[in-house]
């Protein structure tokens, strides 16, 4: 007699609990929930909170700032501070917590700028919530094409100075689309060399081994 676990969300646990039933065996089934049920979505809901809160803070102030004020530089100090903010907690705090990725751009000793990346290991990315991650990666995107479509806008009324206010946080949003983009491809490619060591140190294991045995 077996008893089958069965994760929500997991149907391989399903099959298995199947083939049980076709070897003849009883199988006892416990259904539970995993951390991603429904009640419980996001794994660091605070995190995506301040993730979104400061992009949608630079866009309303830039959206309602034409009916309540009448003086550029509060406009441009405010929503360009606002845009500031979001980009430092993307880059420094949702970024490492909800993708586990985090980049920074320095200047060498020959003055050349010269990307970093940090991320986690294989398997604390594996276990990476992953409407954290949809969250992160959809709204980075959605708001610089949003800031796009205001520079455009502006573009089209020859509104020079709003168009600066746009021009500097279309900059911060895709600064950080850059740069985590070009940290996952990085870490991708650390996880294909790591497989591959992985796969070939086995191989020559077993290679050792059977040469052993002979």
């Amino acid at each position: 007699e077996i008893i089958a676990v069965v994760v929500h969300g997991r149907p391989e646990a399903l099959m298995e609990r199947k083939r049980m039933r076709k070897e003849g065996q009883k199988a006892h089934v416990i259904f539970y929930f995993c951390a991603q049920s429904a009640g419980e979505n996001y794994a660091h809901p605070k995190i995506c909170f301040f993730h979104v809160l400061f992009k949608a803070a630079a866009l309303a102030f830039y959206i309602l700032s034409a009916i309540f004020f009448d003086s550029f530089v509060i406009i441009f100090v405010v929503t360009v501070l606002l845009a500031a903010l979001d980009f430092w907690v993307v880059k420094n705090v949702s970024g490492r917590i909800l993708v586990g990725l985090r980049w920074w751009n320095e200047i060498n000793d020959d003055g050349e700028s010269v990307w970093k990346f940090e991320c986690l290991d294989q398997e604390s990315l594996a276990r990476m919530n992953k409407k954290d991650s949809w969250l992160f990666w959809w709204t980075l995107y959605l708001t610089a094409v949003i800031w796009i479509i205001f520079g455009v806008f502006s573009l089209i009324r020859f509104q020079a100075d709003y168009l600066l206010v746009v021009g500097v946080c279309v900059t911060l949003s895709i600064a950080n689309i850059i740069g985590f983009t070009k940290c996952r491809k990085d870490a991708k490619k650390q996880i294909q060399a790591f497989a591959s060591q992985t796969i070939a140190s086995r191989f020559s294991s077993t290679l050792q081994s059977a040469f052993s045995v002979v």
